[in-house]
């Protein structure tokens, strides 16, 4: 996960109370750990992102566990209501501990 995950929120200073969509989409294999390399006939190790949380400020949003079955480079998207100004965190963890964090300001107009 090296490339910066692509973040696209709907309205970054939203009135108190509008939904505000998020969409989102990160850069990984998803590897299954069932398919073998062809070049060493070697089972290719299972890499999947296990979890993905979304958070403004302290409070949690939406989160997610996506399973085996999910495509590479997964893209997710969500809405919330606006309820207070604080800095949106999107968070992917893999199963080899990587972290990968997108950060966008929601400023309430």
């Amino acid at each position: 996960m090296a490339t910066p995950p692509r973040v696209w929120v709907s309205n970054a200073r939203p009135a108190k109370g509008e939904l505000v969509r998020v969409r989102a989409q990160v850069e990984h294999v998803m590897e299954s750990g069932l398919r073998t390399d062809p070049a060493t006939g070697q089972v290719r190790a299972r890499n999947i992102v296990k979890a993905f949380e979304a958070r403004l400020g302290p409070a949690l949003l939406f989160a997610w566990e996506p399973g085996i079955s999910i495509a590479q480079n997964p893209y997710i998207e969500f809405t919330f209501i606006a309820r207070e100004s604080g800095e949106l965190v999107l968070a992917w963890i893999d199963e080899q501990a990587s972290r990968q964090e997108a950060r966008k300001a929601i400023t309430l107009a």
